[in-house]
């Protein structure tokens, strides 16, 4: 069991880097209205929020289930989880905001799958840090690994949405955009209740 949590964790890791050095960045290295398109210029510090939040989630996370780290460094472990709560919340409200406000230029179904997205990452962080106040420190670890599926939501959105089989079977963002939203997030959640 310790090797599969350490293969997961691992390969989780190199998926967060690589997704950062390639998705994320280059919103930070090409500022600049060609590559932001009108889409998201005139929203760009929403986007910066949801970016740099999302990131710093996504990288931070993973050190939070490492039940050796945690027994070694408690005090980091504690620190990073405040900074990865704080980071969410950003990352969240900005995301929020997006789905309102640049998301329906796309269409309704769209706007309204990353709307509850963003939202249950909101809440998921929420109870899993009031769990924590409240000292239920299983029902706290359970809320952090959810809200880590959620975070990792984003990328599995990004592999799901240019898969080739998936592009052949619906063409458009339009058509698959939305689908492609729910299924990152409710199909990684549902097996993590499962085991």
């Amino acid at each position: 069991m310790t090797t599969l949590k350490t293969t997961s964790l691992s390969i989780l890791v190199f998926i967060a880097l690589y997704f950062v050095i390639d998705r994320v960045l280059p919103y930070f290295f090409k500022f600049n209205f060609e590559y932001y398109k009108d889409y998201y210029w005139s929203n760009k510090r929403w986007l910066v929020g949801h970016l740099l939040g999302g990131a710093l989630a996504l990288l931070i996370g993973h050190f939070q289930f490492s039940t050796k780290f945690r027994n070694r460094f408690l005090k980091t472990h504690r620190n990073l989880g405040k900074l990865f709560i704080i980071a969410i919340i950003i990352a969240s409200l900005s995301a929020l905001y997006m789905s309102i406000y640049v998301a329906p230029q796309v269409n309704i179904s769209w706007s309204v799958s990353l709307f509850v997205l963003a939202l249950v990452w909101l809440v998921s962080v929420l109870i899993a840090y009031r769990a924590n106040l409240l000292r239920r420190l299983l029902q706290h670890n359970e809320w952090m690994i959810r809200t880590y599926i959620i975070t990792v939501a984003f990328v599995v959105f990004r592999i799901l949405n240019e898969n080739p089989f998936i592009r052949d079977l619906m063409p458009t963002l339009e058509e698959r955009g939305a689908t492609c939203i729910w299924l990152s997030w409710t199909v990684p959640l549902f097996f993590s209740e499962v085991l």
